[in-house]
Parts: structure tokens; sequence; C-alpha cells
């Protein structure tokens, strides 16, 4: 009839304005509705705010440093993501203002840059963690980056890692450059090996992206994490974590093993086999909720750690350890590096209070967490 398509155009009409809705519809996920009026010029300030948790590292630290896990076939650090977090906000200025100004709250460090151009060029940073990222995104217009963390300096929770992935996470929605949560790791791990200029790991990074409780498996090709079946509530009423007071300084620790290992050290490469194969059967202890195999693999993990530096523990370490096991923990070690920062303890839930207060007797201060579930967050407004 006339005024009538025919059948066919009619249907391509119709798929066609379906392409166009999902496109339209990626659209506006990849960019963020938020971004694409503030480019518009709709919204003149944004707020972004992220914030990504800590970890405690049970077993299989150190292994994930490139290359090392290579010489030790079946490589994994079982860690899980906590309750103490780094945040990142990012608060953009009025349009004109370039000016890239970067703050953090929790070591009271600032500094400023009249534009993105002005920070590529510097050659020395009073943050050089924040400022390495906002490299990776090559960011438009002008902001103030505000980090604050609840990870005491020096911790071996993985703060820094922790801090980067939050800085990653709010700078990706702010630049809508698209990057996945994996992409967030690496620029992490790279980020902070140019600031400390020596080898990282990557196993620090998990934790803040994914949350929850993982095995980062390292075979040869690069990392993967699979999800510990384990029951996270049971996990959080038997981990106490605990601040010795001394911060540590992991990329001293970490570089000492890994150089010694590279340079054919022997006992520390019997050292981290032994490790490596103690974290392989903690997370089948883990998975199987067999408790007092966790805590006796905990204890055979940090026994052989100790042995690969003098200076990995401390008398205030070794005095929450052993305090701690004659009021009840199954187990005791250093998180992250050693050298000082923290210490996690496995428990029966029922010797809790008694196995706080013999931290506390010893020099320590408790530190309440849970398990976090989630992993990074990320909020506009």
């Amino acid at each position: 009839m006339a005024g009538q398509n025919p059948p066919q155009q009619s249907q391509n009409y119709g798929e066609t304005l379906s392409r166009f809705h999902l496109e339209l519809a990626a659209f506006f996920r990849h960019t963020g509705a938020a971004l694409w009026g503030l480019r518009l010029g709709f919204r003149r300030n944004m707020r972004i705010e992220s914030k990504a948790p800590t970890r405690v590292d049970l077993a299989g630290g150190t292994l994930d440093i490139w290359p090392l896990y290579l010489f030790h076939p079946g490589a994994v650090t079982v860690n899980a993501a906590i309750t103490r977090y780094a945040s990142c906000r990012i608060e953009t200025h009025e349009r004109g203002d370039a000016r890239i100004r970067l703050v953090s709250r929790d070591t009271q460090r600032e500094e400023a840059f009249a534009s993105f151009a002005e920070l590529v060029k510097g050659k020395r940073y009073k943050l050089p963690l924040l400022a390495e990222i906002v490299k990776f995104f090559q960011p438009q217009g002008g902001f103030t980056l505000t980090t604050d963390s609840e990870a005491p300096a020096g911790a071996g929770i993985g703060g820094s890692s922790a801090m980067a992935v939050a800085i990653c996470a709010a700078l990706d929605r702010y630049t809508g450059a698209g990057k996945s949560k994996a992409d967030w790791i690496h620029i992490s791990r790279d980020a902070e090996a140019i600031v400390i200029r020596v080898p990282t790991g990557t196993q620090d990074h998990y934790p803040p992206a994914f949350g929850g409780a993982a095995a980062i498996e390292l075979p040869p090709g690069g990392e993967r994490r699979t999800e510990l079946r384990v029951d996270l509530s049971e996990l959080e009423r038997r981990i106490v974590l605990c601040y010795t007071g001394k911060p540590r300084k992991s990329a001293i620790n970490n570089w000492d093993v890994f150089r010694a290992h590279i340079n054919g050290d022997t006992g520390v490469f019997r050292n981290l086999a032994r490790i490596s194969e103690v974290a392989q059967e903690l997370r089948g202890a883990l998975e199987r909720s067999n408790w007092a195999d966790v805590g006796r693999l905990m204890r055979e993990e940090w026994s052989f750690r100790k042995r690969n530096l003098p200076n990995i523990t401390t008398k205030t370490i070794d005095k929450i350890v052993d305090n701690t096991r004659r009021r009840g923990a199954l187990a005791g070690k250093v998180c992250g590096a050693g050298g000082g920062g923290c210490v996690v303890l496995l428990i029966e839930p029922e010797t809790r209070e008694k196995v706080e207060a013999a931290v506390v007797e010893a020099g320590g201060e408790v530190l309440p967490m849970k398990i976090d579930r989630s992993g990074v967050q990320v909020n506009v407004s």
C-alpha cells in the first residue's frame, strides 16, 4: 500500500536503530555520563573518589618477582584483601585552570605543576608514585589529586600497591581511558618499580583490585589470580593483624634476596624452593579448612623465610610471635619482606582476646580488620 515501507526496508531500519542503541549504551558505559557531561561543558566541577584494600600474605611472598618464580615450578602466593584502605580523590579545576596539584594526607606532602606538560618535564618529585601514575594516563585539564592511607608507615601490607590501584581507578574514570583491572595492576607494578628502582612483584596488586582471598599463580608467560574456595567469614575470625611500630624496608630486603638468588646462592635457592612448596600446600589446607595444617605451614614458611636474611626479623617481631604462640596462636609471620612492619597471626577464634593482649604486652599494636570482599571501589559526584 502507498505510504507503507516494504517489510525488508522496515526490518533494516529496526536493525539499524537497535545497533545504534547498543553502540550508544556501550559509549556511555565506556566514558561515563558524568565525564561526557564534563567534556560538553554541562558540568565544570567533578569529584571522583576511590578506595582499595590492602592485604595480608599468608605464604609465597617474594616469589612473585620476575623471574624468580620461573625457577620454582608451581610457585604461588596466597593472600587476602583486608579492610585497611588506601584512598584517592580527584577534584577537577575550573575550565582554563590546567594546574595539577598532588597531595598526600598521610605523609603530609604536596606539590603542584602548572600543567600536565610541566609535570612530565619534572626530574624529581616529592610524591613520585602519584606523579608516575598520572603520566601513564595523560590527563587533560587541571585537577587536585589527594591520597590517604589507613596502613601505618612501612606496614608491609601492600599499602603503596593499594594506593597505586586506587589512583589508577580514579584516573581511569577521570580520563575515560577504559582500562581493565589487569591494566591497573601492571601500571601500578611498573610505576612502583620506576620509583623504587628495583624489581617489584605483582601479588600486592591483586587484592586491591579484586578483594577476597586468592592464590596468585605464577606460571611461565604471566601470573593469574584464582579465587580460593575458603569461607571468608571463618578466615576473618582466625586472623589477627598487628603492627610492630617499626617500618619495614621491603625494597631493600626483597632486593637482597632477589640478588642472592640470581647470583646463584644455593641456600637462598633452597629456601625459596621450600617456601614455594609450602605455599602450594597451604593453599590446599585453606581450601580444606584444615586450620591446624594452615598453622603448621605458616610456621614452616616463616622459618625458611628467616633463613634468607638475618635482618628479616626483629626482637619485637620475635617477641610478638613467641608471646602469642604461648597464648594460643597457631602461627605468626611477618607481612611482606620483613625487617619491621606488620605481623599476621593465625588463631583459634576463642583465643582472640588472649592473643591480642599478648600482642600489646610484646610491644605491638593490634590493627582491627576484616576481609574485604569487593576490591577497589569508585564513586563520582
